[in-house]
């Protein structure tokens, strides 16, 4: 089954049905010179579209030239190959739109209770958290999601990049993913990350008690002003889950603000994930 490359091409093609309105598909299609399933393949983000035909489409449904800015460059975006193209094969649908939302994500804020965030994960410890997963089969699958995984960090890289906010309980300092060393050096890499510009890392302590995550962890993406709404992403033992209504992304946006409150500060948190790696290196 074809997917699209990246959610600009599905922002585009949701807008050009929408200014289809109640015209036939057949009767544009024609118009046009086109088939129909080009049409269809165009509003469903099965294929981009080149900037011409884009022209042509607009200018049939009377899109002012000053007004197609936007649509332009959201065709551009969509026409772009996606890195992780080659990997398609070992990508589940649901992954592949997460990869997308996380490339374009402008300020990506995350609660985790069982490990560490992908963005943040040393190869080994990828690894350990990879060959557990239920639908692992191969050692060229673990190997395939690994470099998927490996290669998402380059977001935090980009130019410029991505505001991070990560909540993490505090027992993932101490769950022993990998072994005692693996752990180790993870906990080493969270440090250092922790100290990076744009990277706000906090440890929510035990004694915090109850708190808004106890369900669930979550993910709030949130992007370039005037380009899409945020999304919540849930992972699940089956893939991830999406929430993309407002008022269930307010319910994540208020549970996330309760965990910044109970958490350690900053330094406080710094000072947790040393003595934890310390402790482990004995």
């Amino acid at each position: 089954m074809a997917r699209p490359t990246s959610t600009a091409r599905r922002e585009l093609g949701g807008e050009l049905r929408r200014l289809r309105g109640e015209r036939r598909a057949v009767d544009v299609a024609t118009a046009l010179g086109w088939s129909e399933s080009k049409l269809s393949r165009i509003e469903t983000a099965h294929t981009g579209i080149t900037e011409s035909d884009l022209d042509r489409l607009l200018t049939l449904y009377g899109v002012a030239t000053e007004d197609r800015g936007r649509l332009r460059d959201l065709a551009r975006r969509g026409r772009t190959r996606a890195w992780w193209t080659p990997y398609r094969s070992s990508v589940p649908d649901p992954y592949d739109e997460y990869l997308a939302l996380e490339s374009e994500a402008v300020r990506i804020s995350e609660w985790e209770a069982q490990v560490v965030p992908g963005l943040l994960q040393t190869d080994e410890y990828a690894r350990a958290v990879i060959e557990t997963g239920a639908d692992v089969e191969d050692t060229s699958t673990i190997q395939r999601r690994l470099a998927v995984r490996m290669a998402r960090q380059a977001v935090l890289t980009r130019e410029p990049p991505p505001s991070l906010r990560i909540v993490l309980d505090e027992s993932v300092l101490l769950r022993e993913i990998g072994g005692r060393e693996v752990q180790c050096r993870q906990l080493s890499r969270l440090y250092e990350a922790s100290s990076r510009p744009g990277v706000e890392l906090l440890i929510l302590p035990f004694h915090a008690g109850a708190h808004a995550g106890l369900v669930e962890s979550f993910l709030v993406m949130e992007f370039a002003e005037g380009t899409r709404n945020p999304v919540v992403h849930i992972e699940g033992l089956t893939g991830g889950l999406f929430r993309v209504k407002p008022d269930e992304i307010d319910v994540y946006h208020d549970a996330f603000d309760d965990l910044l409150e109970r958490s350690l500060s900053p330094e406080e948190s710094r000072t947790a994930i040393a003595e934890t790696r310390d402790h482990l290196a004995r």
